[in-house]
């Protein structure tokens, strides 16, 4: 098994809970945060019940691809398989997308600058610290096998460039 779960890794984590859990409860439900309340048009609250949407069938259907496969930290067990169907056959890191979908609903459905933007912040480290770990622990464990799988899909979003 391959286990890269550190300390850094778990307040990454523990970053993006805050950001896209906390925070909108926290402006939901308190006064606390109305000092940076904006106001956004109708069309982006629309375009974030759209946003947030796709955001959860991909994080279900990435979820449903992956099977036993997944894992919240960055490890890889015996049993792990390389997944390049479903969902994995354009995006490598469709969880990932997914709550890059999910954060920008967020901005988009919290009109406020604390709030609206924590899980942007919060999920933009996690992401920018852990991707690159990531794909080189799937060349570790899979090889060629990843590195060609790498040069047929996209990281985030499929069909571009």
């Amino acid at each position: 098994m391959d286990n890269r779960k550190t300390p850094q890794e778990k307040g990454l984590l523990f970053s993006v809970f805050l950001g896209m859990v906390v925070m909108p409860l926290v402006y939901v439900f308190t006064p606390w945060l109305d000092i940076a309340n904006y106001h956004l048009p109708v069309w982006a609250n629309d375009l974030g019940i759209v946003t947030f949407a796709i955001a959860l069938w991909l994080f279900w259907r990435s979820h449903h691809d992956l099977g036993r496969n997944w894992s919240p930290t960055l490890q890889v067990r015996e049993a792990h398989t390389l997944i390049a169907s479903g969902v994995y056959q354009k995006i490598r890191h469709p969880m990932y997308a997914s709550v890059w979908l999910w954060s920008i609903a967020q901005a988009l459905l919290l009109p406020n600058w604390i709030a609206g933007l924590t899980g942007i912040i919060g999920f933009g480290i996690l992401y920018i610290v852990r991707v690159g770990n990531e794909e080189q622990m799937m060349l570790d464990r899979f090889g060629d096998q990843y590195q060609e799988y790498m040069h047929k899909t996209k990281r985030l979003i499929p069909y571009l460039f």
